[in-house]
């Protein structure tokens, strides 16, 4: 499937992840991704970087394939499921995407 922008793709995204399990590892992940962001530009430590992908995809892979059942958008399209990991994280922070 091909997407013409991020506005077109988003929809998709939050129907490959409608499961509330897979969003709350989703939300969780991108939670550390940011914490391990914020560690490393106050100390400077750079093996803490190795650990963003590790966390961030970790928990979101795991609600794809234990969950929702689907592969992960990433696979397909990298940039707007990044994109999307952070819009969807904001979403559920605000209240606009149901996850708990």
């Amino acid at each position: 499937m091909e997407f013409k922008n991020f506005a077109e793709f988003y929809p998709f995204y939050l129907k490959e992840h409608s499961n509330l399990v897979c969003r709350k590892l989703h939300f969780i992940g991108t939670c550390g991704v940011i914490a391990l962001a914020l560690l490393f530009f106050f100390t400077g430590i750079l093996s803490v970087l190795l650990f963003i992908p590790i966390v961030g995809y970790g928990f979101a892979w795991t609600g794809h394939f234990f969950f929702e059942k689907n592969n992960p958008a990433t696979f397909k399209h990298p940039l707007y499921s990044l994109l999307g990991d952070f819009k969807m994280f904001w979403e559920i922070l605000v209240g606009r995407v149901k996850a708990f």
